[in-house]
C-alpha cells in the first residue's frame, strides 16, 4: 500500500488489531475527526489509547460541513484502512482554477501535471465521521481503543510523571500523555494562543451551475474575501464557501435564494453561470486565525483544531491537522518499548517535526487572505503578476501543488 509521502520515513506495514493487556498511557480528549483518526492510527501501531468525548457517540456525524482532502490526506486515510468506504462518497478534484476579481492573471493546477489521479477529494464531514466511528467498533479495535462517550472533563491535574483526569460524571483516569484533539481547549495557557480576526464570515451553501463542473474547483479572490467552489458528486453541484465582511453577513442571509445567487454571480464573474431557481439554504460562521504558538506543554499535546484554526482559503485546515496526527503517531511508534510517551524530550521532538509545516501553512493562508482581501491598485497588479507567473512557470506551480498535497518538511 502507498504510504503518505510527507513522512520523514515511511510507515512500516502495521499489524492487524489485537488485544493488549496493559492500561493505556495516552488519553485523547475529543471524539471528532482528529481524535478518531489519532486513536485508529495509534491502534494500527500497537499503541493503546483512551478516547474521551463530551458528546454522545456519533454526534459529530450531524455536521453539515464539507472537507477538501488533499491527496496526501487520502493516502493517510488509505493507510488507516478507511478510504475504501469513503471513496464512494467522495468527489475528486481534477483541477483548480485560481483568479482574482477585477484584475488580470489566473492559474490552473491540474492533477495530470502532478501525475496523481486527483489533486484532492471533496468529502462530507459527516461521511468521514461515520466511517471512522465504524472502524472503532469493539470487533475491530478491541483492546486498543477505550472509547468513553458523554465524558466531559471537569478537573485535570498533573505532575512530572502523569496526569489525572476527572469527568463531570465521576469517571476518572490517569495518563502519561494527554492529547487535545478537537476545538478550543479549556486547559490552554492563553498567552500562547494567537488570534487574528479577519472581520469576515463564511457563508456555506450548495449551489448549482448550468455547466457541468468536470471535477474542477474554483478559488476566486474578491475584495470582500475569497470565494471557493468545490465540485460535488452531482455533476452540476458545488459546495460554496463565500467570504464576506462580517457587517454584511446578516444582509446576505436574509436575501431570498434568487437574490443571493445574483449577488454571488456579480462577485464571481461570468466564468460560471449559476442556477437561480433552486433553494440555497445558507449557514454562516466567523472566520479567524487562531493557533497555539507552541503545540506542546507538560505532558500535553494540542493538534488539529485544538492547535490551529485556519481561514478556509485553500481548504487546508483538516489536512494540516491530519499531518499532526500522523507525525505524533510516528513519533510515539519510534519509542523503545516501555518509554514514557509524555516525556519532555518526546514532545519536544514532535514539536520540532511539526514546526516548519505548521508555521509555513499558517503564514501561507494568513498571507493569502490579507494580500487578496483588498482592492488597492498596486496590490491588484502585483497579485495579477503573481498569478501569471504561477501559470507560466511550471516549476513554481508544481512546487505549490506538491506542498498543498503533502505539506512541508523542514
Amino acid at each position: 500500500m502507498v504510504q503518505p509521502m510527507y513522512f520523514s520515513t515511511q510507515l512500516a506495514n502495521p499489524p492487524a488489531f489485537a488485544p493488549q493487556e496493559t492500561s493505556p498511557q495516552i488519553t485523547i480528549i475529543g471524539g471528532g475527526p482528529s481524535g478518531m483518526t489519532l486513536a485508529l492510527a495509534l491502534a494500527r501501531r500497537r499503541i493503546k489509547c483512551r478516547l474521551l468525548d463530551a458528546r454522545p457517540r456519533g454526534a459529530a456525524s450531524q455536521d453539515a460541513r464539507v472537507l477538501a482532502l488533499s491527496h496526501g490526506s487520502q493516502l493517510s486515510l488509505q493507510w488507516l484502512g478507511v478510504w475504501e468506504a469513503l471513496a464512494r462518497q467522495a468527489s475528486p478534484i481534477a483541477s483548480i482554477h485560481i483568479s482574482q476579481q477585477g484584475g488580470f492573471g489566473r492559474s490552473l493546477m491540474q492533477a495530470h501535471e502532478e501525475q496523481v489521479p486527483a489533486l484532492g477529494q471533496v468529502l462530507p464531514l459527516s461521511a468521514l465521521v461515520k466511517v471512522l466511528d465504524a472502524a472503532m467498533t469493539p470487533e475491530i479495535a478491541a483492546g486498543w481503543i477505550d472509547y468513553q462517550a458523554q465524558t466531559r472533563i471537569a478537573h485535570l491535574n498533573h505532575d512530572a510523571r502523569q496526569v489525572w483526569l476527572q469527568a463531570v460524571s465521576g469517571y476518572h483516569c490517569s495518563a502519561r500523555l494527554v492529547v487535545y484533539a478537537e476545538g478550543t481547549s479549556w486547559n490552554a495557557d492563553q498567552e500562547t494562543i494567537k488570534v487574528r480576526d479577519y472581520g469576515q464570515h463564511g457563508l456555506v451553501a450548495t449551489v448549482r451551475s448550468l455547466e457541468p463542473h468536470s471535477q474542477q474547483a474554483w478559488e476566486r479572490f474578491t475584495p470582500h474575501g475569497p470565494v471557493a467552489l468545490l465540485p460535488l458528486q452531482e455533476p452540476h453541484s458545488y459546495n460554496l464557501v463565500y467570504s464576506c465582511a462580517s457587517a454584511k453577513v446578516d444582509e446576505l442571509l436574509a436575501l431570498d435564494d434568487a437574490a443571493f445567487i445574483q449577488q454571488l454571480q456579480a462577485g464571481f464573474g461570468q466564468r460560471l453561470q449559476f442556477v437561480s431557481d433552486v433553494p440555497v439554504p445558507r449557514q454562516a460562521f466567523p472566520l479567524q486565525l487562531r493557533y497555539r504558538s507552541e503545540p506542546v506543554a507538560e505532558r500535553c499535546v494540542w493538534l488539529g483544531n485544538a492547535a490551529q484554526t485556519l481561514h478556509p482559503v485553500a481548504g487546508q485546515g483538516f489536512n494540516l491537522g491530519l499531518r499532526d496526527v500522523m507525525t505524533l503517531t510516528q513519533t510515539l511508534a519510534e519509542l523503545p518499548a516501555g518509554s514514557d510517551p509524555g516525556a519532555r524530550p518526546v514532545l519536544q521532538g514532535y514539536a520540532r517535526r511539526r514546526q516548519f509545516d505548521r508555521r509555513a501553512l499558517i503564514g501561507f493562508t494568513d498571507g493569502l487572505v490579507r494580500l487578496f482581501s483588498n482592492d488597492q491598485t498596486l496590490l491588484r497588479r502585483g497579485r495579477g503578476l503573481g498569478l501569471l507567473a504561477l501559470d507560466l512557470l511550471p516549476g513554481l506551480r508544481h512546487g505549490l501543488s506538491r506542498r498543498l498535497m503533502y505539506g512541508l518538511r523542514g
